[in-house]
């Protein structure tokens, strides 16, 4: 297997996003088409609107493939938002997860955002190992009734990313 490798995105991938993750969350969690609705709407919102010098996205590659993606988009008032962090389960373990956190990371900080926010579900232990390991901390959680599972926790997530008053 080859070191994987991040690019930017390119025509396809969205779908591929989209895809991935609806077939990969119900497959692993039983979750219905309510997730698969709202990956496709931050995704049609990242296309048709995204500010490229502000929003970016990646996609993970292992042989080739793509494996895994994330998106950083503009939430206003100087904070980024982390999106749709995913990897696929063939490729966990290889450094993928944490290679599209650091990116995304890095891209806010370079684009001047002050601070970066994220928003999760409890049950995603690897993810929010990566979150913790790049230094996010957990800001809020409140349980929910969503995607069609009565146990959830939804979790927010920040990173400060430079001094507010610098």
């Amino acid at each position: 297997m080859d070191t994987p490798r991040l690019r930017r995105l390119q025509p396809g991938d969205l779908g591929w996003i989209v895809y991935s993750q609806g077939k990969g969350y119900w497959q692993q969690f039983g979750w219905n088409e309510e997730y698969e609705a709202l990956i496709a709407r931050i995704v049609a919102d990242y296309a048709e609107r995204h500010d490229p010098a502000r929003e970016a996205g990646w996609i993970a590659e292992l042989d080739g493939e793509p494996v895994g993606s994330i998106l950083c988009v503009d939430a206003g008032e100087q904070v980024a938002k982390l999106r749709l962090l995913w990897v696929e389960p063939s490729a966990r373990g290889h450094g993928v997860g944490g290679m599209l956190v650091r990116e995304c990371v890095d891209f806010a900080r370079e684009a001047g955002y002050l601070s970066m926010r994220l928003w999760t579900v409890s049950i995603l232990d690897a993810a929010r190992r990566l979150y913790e390991e790049a230094g996010f901390t957990l800001v809020n959680e409140e349980p929910v009734r969503m995607f069609g599972k009565d146990d959830l926790v939804n979790q927010v997530w920040d990173l400060p990313l430079r001094d507010a008053t610098a």
